[in-house]
């Protein structure tokens, strides 16, 4: 790694190494004035021995700088291939978070949504009129959306009998829902459909007093016995 000096040519080593120079040049300098001003210097021979011991120590000094140098710097990078291991783990770990964050979003999901958000329900599973209404009647303003109340595929999509429209799903939960009285169809046969999906805008076609859906379900299949959809609801979560 390049170090920043205080100039050109002035890098760490440069600058170690040209103090023992300026050391003499001072001491130089110092036995110099002192005979001018009359102070006594030590003879020669031992200014020379001071010199080389300071000298000594200055190179020992730079040298194990150096040595300390040499000691840090190869930590301070790695291999390309170690940076490849670091990313292959690095992606292995944020695929394990991801896998972990889909799967507790999936466990928090409902297992069914309400058909039509707001709606009032105006016709229970019961008896009406002397006929079994196999089904409940949700209330609400032309047009309001119609929602796939779970994940399923569309088997039925269109005009019938009774019920003007119809889209007919076949749900995850092995069960059929039917809705009825639509005025606009947004899906078609074999559409996978997921769970709050909109598949229709709520209408009063076919036989209606008003605009409303109307919404059955029957047990394991089209042709199966035909449950309370509100206690169906309730047993996954959502309540009228």
């Amino acid at each position: 790694m390049a170090v920043r000096g205080n100039g050109v040519g002035h890098g760490p080593g440069t600058h170690l190494r040209r103090r023992p120079a300026a050391l003499l040049v001072a001491l130089a300098l110092g036995g110099a004035l002192a005979g001018v001003l009359g102070v006594p210097v030590a003879p020669e021979a031992g200014a020379s021995s001071v010199d080389a011991d300071v000298v000594q120590a200055l190179e020992a000094s730079e040298t194990s700088l150096f040595d300390e140098q040499a000691e840090v710097m190869p930590q301070m990078a790695i291999t390309e291939a170690q940076a490849q291991q670091r990313l292959a783990e690095v992606a292995a770990s944020r695929a394990q978070r991801d896998a972990e964050a889909a799967a507790a979003a999936e466990a928090a999901r409902p297992d069914a949504v309400m058909p039509v958000d707001g709606a009032r329900m105006t016709t229970c599973f019961c008896q009406r009129w002397g006929t079994m209404h196999r089904g409940i009647d949700l209330a609400a303003p032309m047009l309001t959306p119609e929602y796939a109340a779970e994940d399923g595929v569309v088997i039925k999509a269109g005009a019938a009998s009774g019920y003007g429209l119809a889209v007919y799903i076949l749900g995850v939960s092995g069960d059929v829902m039917i809705y009825g009285h639509m005025e606009e169809i947004t899906v078609s046969a074999g559409d996978a459909v997921e769970m709050g999906q909109t598949i229709a805008l709520v209408g009063s076609r076919g036989q209606s007093t008003g605009p409303h859906l109307h919404f059955e379900v029957h047990s394991g299949g089209i042709n199966g016995e035909p449950v309370d959809p509100e206690e169906w609801l309730r047993d996954r979560g959502v309540d009228i």
